[in-house]
C-alpha cells in the first residue's frame, strides 16, 4: 500500500517562498506518477504539477508556471514555490497513480493514492 505524507506548509507573505515535500513509502517512485494538487476554500481540487514515474517529464498548471518547480529524489517529491500570491492559498495534496494506468497524472478523480494535505497560507 503506497503512503504519502506532505510537509512544509505554513504562513508566508506575498512574494515569499515555500518548499513542500511529499514522502512516499510502500513502493518505489519509479512505478508512480506523482502530482501536487490544491484545494482552496469553496473551490474544487485542482492539479498544480506532476512528475512522471521516470522523472523525465513534468507538467505545470498555467497559474504556477515559472513560479513552481517539481522535483524528486529517492522517496521524496518536492514542490518549490516561489513568488507566492494570495491566490495560492490552499491545502496542498500529493497524489499518485501507477505508471500502467497513465503516462502522467490524471485529474483528481483518477489519482489512486492521496496524502492528507498541508496548508499553505499566503497573506501579509
Amino acid at each position: 500500500q503506497l503512503q504519502l505524507v506532505e510537509s512544509g506548509g505554513g504562513l508566508v507573505q506575498p512574494g515569499g517562498s515555500l518548499r513542500l515535500s511529499c514522502a512516499v513509502s510502500g513502493a518505489s517512485l519509479d512505478y508512480y506518477n506523482i502530482g501536487w494538487f490544491r484545494q482552496a476554500p469553496g473551490k474544487q481540487r485542482e492539479g498544480v504539477s506532476c512528475i512522471s514515474s521516470s522523472g523525465s517529464s513534468t507538467t505545470y498548471a498555467d497559474s504556477v508556471k515559472g513560479r513552481f518547480t517539481i522535483s524528486r529524489d529517492n522517496y521524496m517529491v518536492n514542490l518549490q514555490m516561489n513568488s507566492l500570491k494570495p491566490e495560492d492559498t490552499a491545502v496542498y495534496y500529493c497524489a499518485a497513480v501507477h505508471r500502467t494506468v497513465a503516462t502522467m497524472c490524471l485529474p483528481p478523480d483518477g489519482m489512486r493514492y492521496w496524502g492528507k494535505g498541508t496548508l499553505v497560507t499566503v497573506s501579509s
